[in-house]
């Protein structure tokens, strides 16, 4: 008969940067751990742009969770999807059973907002998981190809003009990412288009891009994108989304590749524990990271509303959410142990964002950069967090090659498609574009 074990169980929802270094944190530790996820790898999400725009592999950005885990003899990954959690009963409500649980560690991330116009998530695919980055590729990619076989000088501008909504690090960096694309990787490639002349639009709701950034540097970067062919608009309200077009108003731009970068909710899951929650569905947290009622339970990452010593909300960032998931790690043993916890402290390492080839902005402290020096920092940063040895060298040898090159090893079109004809009625164009959804 199995000996049943007395340790304490620690239960982790979601195997991002929060779940993950929360199961890294509690290796070794004088309990069992859980860690859940509905995919079996974990994902450096920063990154994740890159392989929408052909710059690198999935497999260059995402690590299997058991192999990264596999040294910690008290951490079991599941792969399993958490449909509730029932705070009272502290146990887990999966798609297939419950697991119970003496401490809950909620990591479970975040999606994009359509504000209501959840109609647009087909036309204009947002960015957060990798089968999202692989459909960005394949429609960005295909809009080219299909440019190519177009003899309608109407449609092939169309399909040759490419609007990321959303002004925030992911929509600069895609909309920077785009421009190098068609200016650079692609140039030459075609007979029939020029891809050097693709349009490309961000449209940012606010009055500037990078608004979580200090100036000068939204200025900066929205010079950057200038020089490389990106038309910035700041006030720009998207009031309709079609499949040919976005509509600003009574304003129409004609665009067959839209992608959104703007608005960001919780995770459903945190709807499911009946605790209060902010606008965006995040848990409002105390002062420990733990939900309010159930001092065992903590919420971290994205799906936590926390507020900073200088009473701004915490940004939703990688550091953020690695330092809460260490933080809760050791609370959660805390409260295991009968002991006080301690509260969250943040120690901000900077903010930064990729804008082109040798072309960045950071805000490390109060210091500001920009230009090549921003982007050597961010590329030094980007490789110390990748997980892995071979991700790291994948990464480094992809950006170093395209640096000499200004290739693009990863433009593979994959999936099914189907050509287009002249007359493109819409529910017909919205089939064509979105047949892999």
């Amino acid at each position: 008969m199995e000996k049943q074990d007395a340790r304490p169980h620690v239960a982790i929802v979601g195997g991002g940067f929060g779940g993950l270094y929360a199961a890294r944190a509690l290796a070794g530790a004088p309990a069992r751990v859980t860690l859940l996820d509905r995919r079996n790898h974990h994902l450096f999400q920063p990154l994740l742009y890159q392989v929408a725009t052909a710059a690198l592999n999935a497999s260059d950005i995402a690590t299997p969770l058991r192999s990264v885990l596999r040294g910690a003899a008290n951490v079991t990954v599941l792969l399993a999807e958490v449909r509730s959690v029932d705070l009272a009963a502290r146990r887990l409500v999966l798609r297939d059973g419950e697991l119970a649980y003496d401490a809950l560690i909620l990591a479970a991330g975040a999606g994009h907002s359509y504000f209501g116009h959840d109609d647009w998530e087909p036309l204009a695919p947002s960015l957060k998981t990798l089968e999202d980055a692989l459909e960005i590729r394949r429609r960005v990619l295909l809009a080219y190809e299909e440019a190519e076989r177009q003899a309608d000088g109407a449609e092939q501008r169309a399909l040759l003009t490419s609007v990321v909504i959303g002004g925030g690090p992911t929509g600069v960096e895609l909309a920077g990412a785009l421009a190098e694309i068609s200016r650079e990787t692609i140039a030459r490639d075609f007979r029939r288009i020029d891809p050097t002349r693709a349009r490309i639009v961000l449209l940012e709701a606010g009055p500037r891009i990078l608004s979580a950034f200090p100036d000068p540097l939204p200025a900066r970067a929205a010079e950057s994108l200038t020089r490389l062919g990106v038309e910035v608009r700041t006030g720009a309200i998207v009031t309709r989304v079609t499949p040919d077009a976005v509509w600003l108003g009574g304003e129409q731009i004609r665009a067959r590749t839209v992608l959104w970068a703007a608005g960001v909710a919780a995770a459903p899951l945190g709807r499911t524990l009946g605790v209060p929650l902010d606008r965006a569905g995040r848990v409002i947290v105390e002062r420990d990271l733990s939900i309010p009622g159930h001092p065992e339970a903590f919420a971290i990452g994205d799906c936590c509303a926390f507020t900073g010593d200088d009473g701004r909300p915490l940004p939703g960032l990688a550091p953020v959410a690695l330092q809460q998931g260490r933080a809760a790690a050791r609370n959660a043993l805390r409260r295991l142990a009968g002991d006080a916890t301690e509260p969250f402290r943040y120690h901000d390492r900077g903010t930064m964002a990729a804008i082109g080839r040798a072309s960045a902005v950071a805000a490390v402290g109060r210091l500001r950069l920009s230009g090549l020096v921003a982007w050597l920092a961010w590329v030094f940063v980007h490789i110390a967090f990748l997980i892995g040895f071979r991700n790291r060298f994948l990464v480094l040898f992809e950006w170093a090659w395209a640096y000499v090159s200004w290739q693009r090893g990863a433009r593979l079109i994959t999936g099914p498609w189907r050509a287009r004809g002249s007359d493109r009625a819409g529910a017909r164009e919205a089939e064509a574009l979105h047949d892999t959804r």
